[in-house]
């Protein structure tokens, strides 16, 4: 499965078998958060079998089940964290994808406490990402289409790397499916001589953890090669 086939194959699961990830998947996973550690200077961990985090009232009222693995977003405080964590959680969860696992990205049904301990001074939890094997695979929802989330100079037609990026960033996962972005070809060039890329957000709900986890969908589509971020 390459990493589109992922993007069109990941669907949000909250419900999860009773049984433990893979080794090669557990080592897989680990070798790809170390890598997104290493770029992005955040602490992102693994936590395997520790269903606490999901039990009670609040992860009832969130509909999730059997979760006992997941994924803990961690980085020092800044402006930035909430966007690199969408960013690196994203490359995270596509690589589960191809793994055979299944996520679910969380925010308000975790129990933090039971991270805070894996916490350094300084640092801060931004959300959680449930993984493990589902009960389903998900289902898919309706997307705005790429006329609604971007927009190319007047008279000019738009190109197929863009086209492509922009598809990619509509299947990204956002906040309740709220797709609050917008991604714009600017017509200006770079100092190399590359297009420029706009990307905004339009508000709402962890619009910053959107705004990074379309960025990277938007990178894989184009192609990083193909243009360069405003």
């Amino acid at each position: 499965m390459d990493l589109f086939e992922a993007m069109e194959h990941r669907h949000a699961v909250r419900s999860y078998e009773d049984r433990p990830i893979a080794p090669e998947a557990r080592e897989a996973l680990l070798a790809c958060i170390a890598q997104c550690n290493r770029e992005s200077g955040l602490h992102i961990q693994l936590v395997l079998d520790e269903p606490r985090g999901f039990g009670g009232l609040p992860a009832h009222y969130g509909k999730f089940s059997g979760v006992k693995n997941y994924i803990a977003l961690i980085g020092k405080k800044s402006p930035n964290l909430e966007e690199a964590c969408g960013y690196y959680g994203e490359k995270i969860v596509l690589r589960a994808q191809q793994l055979g696992l299944n996520t679910c990205w969380v925010a308000l049904t975790f129990k933090k406490r039971f991270v805070r301990k894996m916490l350094e001074p300084g640092e801060k939890l931004a959300l959680v990402i449930a993984l493990g094997y589902g009960e389903d695979q998900g289902r898919s929802h309706k997307t705005k289409s790429i006329e609604e989330v971007s927009t190319v100079p007047q008279n000019e037609e738009i190109p197929t790397w863009f086209r492509a990026g922009v598809e990619a960033a509509l299947l990204a996962p956002t906040a309740m499916n709220q797709q609050k972005f917008r991604i714009d070809l600017t017509g200006e060039k770079s100092s190399d001589g590359k297009a420029l890329v706009r990307i905004s957000s339009l508000g709402g709900a962890y619009s910053d953890v959107d705004l990074g986890i379309v960025r990277l969908h938007f990178e894989l589509g184009a192609g990083k090669d193909s243009f360069a971020w405003e």
